[in-house]
């Protein structure tokens, strides 16, 4: 199953300087709500169908939702963005952040992963920066504020012919959102914090920031979370709420599971974060789909809040 399949069935303001990284993003967008701090919202599809998939958003109590636009690739429109925009103000629905990996083949695995994931493959990079600087256009009309993606499995070796060319791409991406007064956002998962974390200072722009998934992390065997933000806290700016297990087959990912089922330690997450100064939103990612997922999501959210409160406590 695609990894962003489950998101069908559960349903210009200032630059910032680089250390106001950590207070993430709860202001208003189109719908003209602001937010508390770790809110807790949901990872969305609207191209499987608009306003059912936002409107379920409201119907499980959640003030928020982050857009995974892949479906809408190539029809960005004003009329689109019009559409969308009525229908989170109809459901009082902020959307928090605008995600693409596409176009062309991804395979989320240790195997192909690296040739098929993100901006560090040649092949596929021009046309992946076209269609993320088509979704930074469409957010700018939904007043949002972080364009986020993965990156792909970033070398770990500076030397890498593909580290510099990867760093000239996504800075370039960076500038492109800055002009349209978003933040651009790495999304963890292929690359070890230490990777990113020197891309972020190489790529040297001061709207680049991370999007944390607790779970990549792990999935991808590359770092615990908690740790991970020792080294990447003061740039998360926005956080996909998700939970695993560790990689055991050296050909495949981790296994994503219901959160408080997996290895990520949500209570230790949330206190870092929280006293990172962290105040966006908490996007629940739960990968599957139907029924099921929905009882899933209605429950992770139940647990994350219960978390959240006793850390802002």
């Amino acid at each position: 199953m695609d990894r962003r399949q489950f998101v069908a069935g559960a349903m210009g303001a200032a630059m910032v300087s680089a250390k106001g990284f950590a207070a993430g993003f709860s202001g208003a967008n189109a719908t003209g709500s602001a937010l508390k701090p770790m809110a807790v919202g949901l990872m969305i599809q609207p191209a499987s169908g608009p306003e059912e998939v936002i409107s379920r958003v409201k119907k499980l109590g959640m003030t928020n939702c982050f857009l995974s636009l892949d479906g809408y690739i190539g029809k960005f429109t004003p009329a689109l963005a019009t559409q969308i925009s009525g229908l989170l103000e109809k459901y009082e629905i902020a959307a928090t952040s605008a995600e693409v990996v596409g176009p062309g083949k991804l395979v989320w695995d240790f195997v192909d992963g690296p040739s098929t994931i993100g901006v560090v493959p040649r092949a596929s990079r021009a046309a992946r920066a076209d269609a993320l600087k088509q979704t930074s256009d469409f957010a700018k009309r939904l007043g949002i504020k972080h364009v986020q993606t993965h990156c792909g499995f970033m070398p770990e070796n500076p030397k890498d012919p593909l580290y510099d060319e990867t760093v000239l791409a996504i800075r370039e991406l960076a500038k492109y959102c800055a002009a349209n007064g978003q933040e651009f956002l790495m999304e963890t998962g292929q690359e070890t914090p230490t990777a990113m974390l020197r891309v972020l200072k190489d790529v040297d722009q001061p709207n680049l920031g991370v999007g944390l998934d607790t779970a990549n992390l792990i999935l991808y065997g590359k770092a615990n979370p908690v740790d991970a933000l020792d080294i990447l806290g003061p740039y998360v700016k926005s956080m996909h709420a998700k939970d695993g297990k560790w990689p055991t087959n050296p050909m495949q990912l981790g296994e994503e599971v219901l959160i408080g089922q997996g290895a990520v330690d949500f209570t230790q997450v949330f206190t870092k974060l929280h006293k990172l100064g962290y105040t966006g939103a908490v996007t629940i990612e739960r990968e599957t789909s139907g029924p099921q997922q929905i009882e899933d999501v209605k429950a992770e959210k139940v647990y994350l809040e219960r978390i959240i409160f006793q850390v802002q406590a």
